[in-house]
């Protein structure tokens, strides 16, 4: 597929196509020029496959994917740095701008897993959000399957689920905020310890930092003489100290209660889903089915949801999410209805 001129005429006219797209809603005059000519190299080398595919210009119309639309709508709601996970799957380039860390135009890696990071993108919120409605679709629809597998009536199975609902949904709450809190007390300790060595001992700071630029290929007098201008901004020093000496990320100190609320909003949204049919007190055998129902087709989108970061087949992703959401609900109703068995 690869070698195909066609298939290559068309991902380098859509390439151009969202190049165009974030560009049109960047606001850093810098960046939005660099989007511009990558969207124009993206047109050269399209027209070279053109020629290739002797595709002639009469033929040339072109429609970017249902991916490729979806991805530029989020793009206008969002902005391009929480989408650049996904723009990353859509191959597209030049997206290293949006990191902070970076000297002479290329990020520095403070560690050796950070090599090549930038093209793989961060987790990002969207898909954080993403797997915080999975976990709770899935979890409170299997509690939901096994507690109705094992004959309970519509009552009990809507006080599970709603019990299911808020103690996942809390647990998660607890978890992100315990995790958040303690990685944001970790980076200020260090943050803290790191300012105070660069008031009291700065041009020994300045020097260190000079040595790991030039340990990567840096000329050890254009280090140092790196090294001097940033130490002239007291808080900038201190950002760069604290990626380049302890591989920290200041900009990663979240707050630990939106990082809760996030993660209890997320769980919870996919644990009602499956509650709804009982909420509105259909009949038991049809509550089940609707509940059935209802789970299949958002494990679906999720599944849909999760190839925008993978970019793999929306179709497969969905199937696989579904087989394996069902593979946890049937498992779930088989153990309720041998419990059931048992303690009838």
């Amino acid at each position: 597929m690869a070698d195909d001129p066609h298939h290559s005429w068309f991902q380098e006219r859509q390439s151009a196509w969202l190049y165009r797209q974030v560009a049109a809603v960047e606001k850093d005059p810098p960046k939005r020029q660099l989007f511009e000519s990558l969207a124009s190299a993206a047109e050269e080398q399209a027209s070279t496959w053109a020629r290739l595919a002797d595709i002639s210009p009469s033929a040339k119309a072109f429609a970017p994917s249902s991916r490729a639309r979806l991805t530029a709508v989020l793009v206008r709601r969002l902005g391009v740095k929480p989408m650049r996970p996904v723009l990353i799957a859509m191959k597209m380039r030049g997206l290293s701008v949006y990191d902070r860390a970076t000297l002479d135009g290329h990020a520095m890696p403070t560690r050796v897993e950070q090599v090549g990071a930038r093209h793989r993108g961060g987790g990002g919120n969207l898909r954080a959000a993403v797997f915080g409605v999975n976990d709770g679709l899935v979890s409170n629809a299997s509690l939901i399957m096994g507690v109705a597998g094992a004959g309970a009536g519509s009552g009990y199975v809507l006080t599970a689920g709603v019990a299911g609902l808020l103690a996942g949904a809390l647990s998660m709450a607890a978890g992100e905020y315990v995790s958040v809190r303690s990685q944001r007390e970790m980076f200020e300790y260090q943050i803290g310890l790191e300012r105070e060595e660069l008031e009291e001992y700065p041009d020994e700071e300045a020097e260190e930092l000079a040595l790991i630029y030039a340990a990567r290929g840096m000329e050890l007098s254009r280090a140092r003489e790196v090294a001097r201008d940033l130490m002239k901004d007291p808080e900038h020093a201190l950002d760069t100290l604290a990626r380049e000496e302890l591989g920290l990320n200041p900009d990663d100190l979240g707050s630990p209660w939106g990082a809760s609320s996030s993660s209890f909003a997320a769980f919870a949204a996919g644990a009602i889903i499956p509650l709804l049919p009982f909420l509105i007190a259909l009949p038991g055998a049809s509550a089940i089915q609707v509940a059935i129902s209802l789970t299949a087709l958002c494990l679906f989108g999720v599944g849909m949801a999760l190839s925008l970061f993978t970019g793999r087949s929306a179709l497969l992703g969905g199937l696989r999410m579904v087989a394996i959401g069902g593979g946890a609900g049937l498992t779930t109703w088989f153990i309720g209805r041998l419990v059931g068995a048992g303690l009838g």
